[in-house]
């Protein structure tokens, strides 16, 4: 028996209809969390990732569209997780693929960028950490011209993300955890100036000790390694979060020191820049990994015994 074809202007009428109802479920998934949502935790339960929902939605509606689908694709969306659970899409930044152990938080989300990944806090509007691999290669490419065109993250809810009208007036510097300087694209350049990878920095050590003998000191070391170099940046708020001053409108959080973690893989060895955020702080001895772990409560290279 011959199956009957379907009038010509079907499909076509069908189109906009099966489109209109992928971007509603786009719509709905593009949350923070598949788990907000009644069908998301029947999702997430069944282990079904909101990326790879994404990918099949794009998948069906060009096939419907008749688009032809890109050379490559990727989907950036903040997702909550923990260990081996997060970041997904962009596990190269960290050693062996394994993200750093951090207590969950439900105000956390990941973000993916070009040339390094964010663990956001949603408590603070600052970034957990941030991290980034550099090796020769990627210290010759950081060549851009800075932009200096800063940007609040719209991947992140607007409770949860800072503004520029928080630092505006505030008296402390917009500074870059994964430095500008870097950045090996003009797109990596770009998405360097979200706020989400800024902390609200004393202007005299962003420009002076930070940059000097923290950032340039790491960039020419991992230029002069002989294989990739990890570096994990973040603030430490004491004495908590919440007890901690806030700037502007929405009470971005200022940290009381920063750090930046540089782990040589060739080498396993390790250590720490510590530094109190204040413009009277001059260059000082790094510590160890270990005393950073204790310090900070966070396992950074899980499953690694660097020497120091």
């Amino acid at each position: 028996m011959k199956k009957r074809k379907s009038p010509p202007g079907s499909r076509a009428r069908n189109k906009p209809h099966l489109i209109s109802t992928l971007l509603v479920l786009f719509l709905g998934l593009s949350c923070h969390s598949c788990t907000e949502l009644p069908a998301g935790r029947e999702l997430v339960a069944a282990g079904v990732g909101l990326e790879t929902l994404l990918k099949g939605l794009g998948t069906a509606a060009r096939e419907y569209s008749g688009t032809p689908a890109a050379a490559s694709e990727s989907v950036s969306v903040p997702r909550p997780g923990y260990a081996s659970e997060y970041f997904s899409a962009c596990r190269n930044f960290f050693v062996n693929g394994k993200p750093p152990v951090v207590a969950p938080r439900p105000g956390n989300r990941a973000l993916c960028y070009d040339a390094f990944a964010i663990l956001h806090s949603g408590d603070s509007k600052t970034a957990v950490f941030v991290a980034e691999k550099l090796n020769r290669a990627s210290v010759v490419d950081a060549d851009e011209e800075r932009t200096d065109r800063f940007f609040a993250d719209a991947r992140l809810r607007s409770a949860e993300r800072a503004t520029l009208a928080d630092y505006k007036g505030s008296g402390f510097d917009r500074g870059h955890l994964a430095p500008a300087g870097d950045m090996p694209t003009a797109q990596a350049m770009a998405q360097s100036f979200s706020l989400a990878n800024m902390v609200p920095q004393a202007p005299k050590h962003n420009q002076g000790a930070w940059r000097t003998s923290v950032e340039a000191a790491t960039k020419k070391y991992a230029g002069r390694a002989s294989g990739d170099v990890y570096v994990i940046t973040g603030p430490v708020f004491v004495p908590s979060i919440a007890q901690s001053p806030g700037i502007g409108p929405g009470h971005v959080r200022v940290p009381r020191y920063l750090f930046k973690l540089v782990y040589d893989q060739d080498k396993n060895r390790a250590w720490a820049h510590w530094n109190l955020n204040d413009n009277a702080t001059r260059a000082s001895q790094p510590i160890s990994y270990g005393e950073l772990v204790r310090r900070t409560g966070i396992v950074f290279l899980p499953g690694i015994n660097p020497a120091d």
